[in-house]
């Protein structure tokens, strides 16, 4: 693997429960020398410690509050606060609107407020929100997910390499325009309906976009993996794969032309 690179690790895929082998949605995203956790759901803190540990991570981002989303956030609080991390600063945390709140709301225990803040410098999230990250530049904008305020993310490095990741959303204008020409794009596959995408609206969001790479996680329980590449590639006509927990997907260099890209991956186990 490129040192180099700007790479995604698969921590997580699984929906709406983890499973056997694969947590809930959980990345770990590496580049200009930042290290990003990419939402915490259900069982990917245990995963992202086989990369890195909780007290080397330069920021947490997350897309949504849903708990196959967030919900390690809470046994993280308790990591950073009481166990063995020395914490210099609240570690960096971006997260949709109120997200605090809802993480004091499960954390406290008696009429005083939990004190997150000890733990996470909280910066809520907007539509068109920026953020620098070590060398990462990290845009967030409003996705469609039946109302629930949630954000998809796309971090670019300082060679202008890029990943786009949906969180969980609908097709939207402001999805595909996020994605357009990144070099990989993970988009969800949790079956079409109201706020998700299924497999063949994933290949369509991303031909529409111009992407290098499609790579579908979060795929639903009603289809197998390999039935929603089958689906997604019908409708993209570059290379599609799916999250599966442990890959590692890299961009080594910037596209020159839209839509092309040299993604390396990789698997780390």
């Amino acid at each position: 693997m490129d040192s180099d690179a700007l790479r995604i690790t698969v921590l997580g895929s699984a929906t709406p429960y983890p499973r056997a082998g694969n947590a809930c949605s959980g990345y770990l995203i590496e580049g200009g020398g930042a290290r990003v956790w990419v939402d915490a759901g259900s069982g990917s803190l245990g995963e992202l410690q086989r990369y890195t540990g909780l007290g080397e991570l330069d920021a947490v981002w997350i897309s949504h509050l849903h708990a196959d989303h967030c919900a390690d956030l809470l046994t993280a609080f308790y990591g950073l606060l009481y166990a063995d991390i020395r914490l210099d600063a609240p570690l960096p945390l971006y997260g949709p609107p109120g997200i605090a709140d809802r993480l004091a709301g499960f954390l406290t225990n008696g009429p005083l407020r939990s004190p997150v803040e000890k733990a996470f410098a909280v910066q809520e999230l907007h539509d068109g929100h920026e953020a620098r990250v070590g060398g990462l530049r990290l845009l967030g904008r409003a996705v469609e997910h039946g109302g629930m305020p949630a954000f998809a993310l796309r971090a670019e490095d300082g060679e202008g390499r890029r990943i786009a990741y949906s969180g969980d959303s609908e097709p939207c204008a402001a999805l595909t325009e996020l994605a357009r020409g990144c070099e990989l794009f993970l988009c969800e596959a949790d079956g079409e309906g109201p706020g998700h995408h299924s497999a063949e609206q994933a290949g369509r969001t991303a031909a529409d976009a111009g992407v290098g790479h499609l790579v579908v996680t979060h795929v639903g329980p009603g289809i197998e993996p390999e039935a929603a590449v089958d689906r997604a590639a019908r409708w993209f006509g570059g290379d599609v794969e799916y999250a599966a927990p442990g890959r590692v997907f890299a961009v080594t260099r910037r596209s020159r032309t839209p839509g092309r890209t040299t993604p390396s991956p990789a698997s780390s186990r």
